[in-house]
């Protein structure tokens, strides 16, 4: 049995500028196939990191003949390349299974079964357990009806298998399979964030979060739980990275990491084992988080993090109580202040074109921001991703403007407001931006920052035109 992981052709990002990260997902269910059987064969490519078009995929499928080809999931912006990449599978053999996951398809398992003939079957929720069993099942040709959280055909039928529970312990899967993708790990990048020696790396600390936000397809898809890796385990995971591949910049990519006892303990870890002084990484934290556990940031800063990232938001309570965040927006300047103090480079997430917004209230929104003064903003149009209570409620009053999935990257507007139209809306981003990062101050200041992350990164956006491509979008 030969299974095929791909990454698809994509483009980058524009507003994360140059930016390669490994794909963490698949080399995830890769190492897990593995550790379960190791008479299988087990392939992973990243077209990205590869240099692979479509064409060049295509002759890659057709010479490696794999059994199953399974796709990354990406996000929901990403959702016809995914689609494509199945296409060119099935184009070249029908008889290759085809196998998607991650939170769109799982949201819309029942709609993609019956609109995509290219899906042989969704995966639901988490994947390593369901995989396993699937790819199992086709190896020993059994159809897959007891396979738990398995979406699929049968005749003329779409089956949806029961639920499958949450993996209980974290700490028993295998690390990641960087080994699949050991020949060009020099590839990865993050160029806006971290020095070209560092090399960029992926570490999941934690799946899931105990906040439900009604924008955040996040929390429904892990079930509404948090479950952590050990301190140890996630410094284990860090130390292979650094002295097995190199790579001294890594990013957290947990939802909410957490900023308790776990964390500290993680700090001392690192401390204790040298990490600290060779290793940098970035992670995301509430903004609320960062207040209760202040007296714990300079042992962050001591261990190797540098940057945190908060997601603000808003600024006003009564919106911030719409989306369920839990935070109050007096947190905002003192978090980001806290940050500082202690040489964290803060970055700031921020939404716009919440369904009450007008040119007022975004006006409103920008001088708030400028008040805070995070070391960097990143707006972002308010985007309802299926699985989210955002896109439910903007699907049943048909406010969706725009079905092209292509668009739901939360750079485009895709709904109106009350008061504003898309178009609308799409200006209001661009003059977000021109508000934060026009201002002279703000960018000869950073420029001559003492944190080398806020020179850095200033230095490399001056380079990059974002204004003018934001500017391109309406």
């Amino acid at each position: 049995m030969k299974i095929l992981f791909v990454e698809p052709p994509k483009e980058e990002w524009f507003v994360m500028g140059e930016y390669l990260p490994p794909p963490l997902g698949i080399l995830q269910l890769a190492a897990y196939l593995e550790s379960k059987n190791d008479k299988w064969d087990i392939l992973v490519v990243d077209c990205q990191a590869e240099g692979f078009g479509w064409k060049k995929l295509q002759e890659h499928i057709e010479s490696e003949q794999p059994d199953i080809v399974a796709s990354s999931a990406l996000a929901t912006c990403n959702t016809f390349l995914v689609l494509r990449t199945l296409e060119v599978v099935k184009n070249i053999d029908t008889e290759i299974k085809t196998i998607v996951g991650g939170q769109h398809f799982s949201a819309l398992a029942d709609e993609n079964l019956k609109m995509y003939p290219e899906i042989d079957f969704i995966v639901r929720g988490e994947g390593e357990l369901t995989l396993f069993e699937l790819v199992k099942s086709l190896d020993e040709n059994r159809p897959p009806v007891n396979v738990k959280g398995l979406s699929f055909r049968s005749g003329s039928k779409i089956v949806h298998n029961p639920p499958r529970p949450l993996i209980e312990d974290l700490n028993t899967l295998p690390f990641p399979g960087y080994h699949f993708i050991e020949d060009h790990m020099n590839k990865y990048h993050f160029k806006m964030m971290s020095y070209d020696s560092a090399g960029y790396g992926l570490v999941e600390a934690s799946r899931g979060c105990p906040h439900k936000c009604t924008f955040c397809s996040q929390w429904k898809y892990w079930g509404g739980k948090w479950r952590t890796k050990s301190p140890e385990r996630i410094a284990d995971e860090m130390e292979q990275l650094y002295t097995e591949y190199g790579i001294s910049f890594l990013w957290f990519t947990d939802d909410n990491l957490g900023l308790g006892k776990r964390t500290n303990n993680l700090c001392d870890e690192l401390i204790n084992r040298g990490l600290s002084e060779d290793v940098t990484w970035f992670l995301q934290a509430r903004s609320d988080d960062i207040i209760k556990n202040q007296d714990k940031l300079s042992r962050l800063r001591k261990a190797g993090n540098y940057w945190i990232m908060a997601g603000l938001e808003r600024h006003d309570d009564e919106l911030l109580n719409k989306y369920n965040k839990g935070i109050k927006s007096s947190d905002a300047k003192l978090s980001m202040d806290l940050l500082k103090e202690n040489d964290i480079f803060g970055q700031a997430t921020l939404i716009i074109g919440d369904r009450k917004d007008s040119h007022e209230s975004i006006n409103d929104f920008k001088e708030f921001i400028n008040y805070v003064d995070p070391d960097i903003a990143i707006f972002m149009i308010l985007t309802p991703f299926p699985g989210t209570e955002i896109y439910d409620t903007a699907r049943k009053n048909g406010w969706l403007e725009d079905d092209n999935w292509a668009n739901y990257d939360m750079a485009h507007a895709v709904m109106p407001t009350e008061h504003l139209s898309r178009s609308e809306v799409q200006e209001e981003l661009y003059l977000c931006y021109r508000s934060f990062y026009g201002s002279m101050r703000r960018r000869f200041g950073s420029l001559l920052s003492k944190n080398r992350f806020k020179r850095k990164t200033y230095r490399y956006m001056a380079g990059q035109g974002l204004l003018q491509s934001l500017r391109g979008l309406y």
